[in-house]
């Protein structure tokens, strides 16, 4: 029996792993294998977890999740193998990554037949500008699009989502559009209901050429950093950043680890775990474009983050 794949898309921040979780979260006794790049930041709640192995952990409800990493098609020929056998496989791609690339790869004979790729789905946040649309990357990530997700519609003014639905209209797109309210997107959109039809090949357009556009810059702390200042920080670098998330210990809550996320311009801060014995107290990656944003200049921001600095 054939295991089809629903592919994941959508530029960085833009909530493609809330709508895995969510996924994971309410899978309706269906055995889901989730490849995602940033494992992390799926939400596996310790109770739920029934084993690790391989890199793979599995989920008390059937699940298993593990990271996309190196080879994609490996990845999935050690999924297909397994006993039981996944009956849905989540792909969720790197927000820098051309989907087409993917496509063109899951276009492979052999996967097609074990794996055919059913669902493209496209992610963006509800509160991205219109004119965002005109960039290459996220043309590219609508055009292969099935289903395109409106997300963050909470957190966005109420004409956002309007808005950004006749900006993809405009753009004659065969995709059908939704709303997904905190990751939330009817199942029957996403998986088949009969998983013994095999979706036709699809065709991925021209290949474009390879285009290092992002780049990642860590900065890390073994001390813990004033909140104000952080906040003062991020304003500072937000109009060069495309995303940034971490870990961080302030000296207002010491003791208390704190999840850092920031995305289309917004922040946020959630309770983490206690921090683990060995490494820095404050972990923090922001990814820009190639040259915006220098790591003496991303230094010198964030050292002043730090307390007594």
């Amino acid at each position: 029996m054939p295991v089809p794949i629903l592919l994941v898309t959508g530029f960085l921040g833009a909530g493609k792993t809330t709508v895995v979780n969510h996924l994971l979260a309410h899978a309706e006794g269906r055995r889901i294998a989730a490849i995602v790049n940033d494992f992390g930041a799926i939400n596996i709640d310790a109770e739920l977890i029934a084993g690790a192995s391989d890199g793979v952990v599995s989920l008390a409800n059937g699940c298993i999740c593990c990271s996309l990493e190196g080879d994609l098609l490996r990845t999935l020929s050690t999924l297909l193998r397994r006993d039981p056998k996944p009956e849905h496989i989540v792909i969720e791609t790197s927000g820098v990554a051309d989907p087409a690339d993917i496509v063109r790869n899951l276009m492979d004979p052999v996967i097609l037949r074990e794996a055919p790729l059913e669902t493209v789905l496209c992610v963006i946040d509800a509160a991205t500008p219109p004119t965002a649309l005109e960039d290459s990357l996220q043309r590219s990530q609508l055009r292969v699009a099935d289903i395109v997700a409106l997300t963050k519609l909470d957190l966005a003014d109420e004409g956002a989502g309007a808005r950004m639905r006749q900006a993809i209209r405009a753009l004659r797109l065969p995709a059908v559009v939704v709303d997904a309210r905190h990751g939330e997107i009817p199942s029957a959109l996403l998986f088949p209901a009969n998983v013994e039809r095999a979706p036709a090949p699809r065709d991925p357009g021209p290949k474009r050429p390879a285009e290092e556009r992002f780049e990642t810059l860590s900065w890390t702390s073994d001390r813990p950093i004033s909140l104000p200042r952080l906040q003062q920080a991020i304003g500072r670098l937000a109009p060069k950043l495309a995303r940034a998330k971490g870990l961080f210990e302030t000296v207002e809550q010491p003791g208390r680890q704190m999840v850092f996320q920031f995305a289309a311009g917004r922040a946020t801060l959630a309770p983490g775990d206690a921090p683990a014995a060995g490494v820095p107290r404050t972990r923090i990656v922001f990814i820009a474009e190639l040259g915006v944003l220098s790591k003496a200049e991303l230094d010198g921001i964030m050292d002043a983050c730090v307390a007594g600095g």
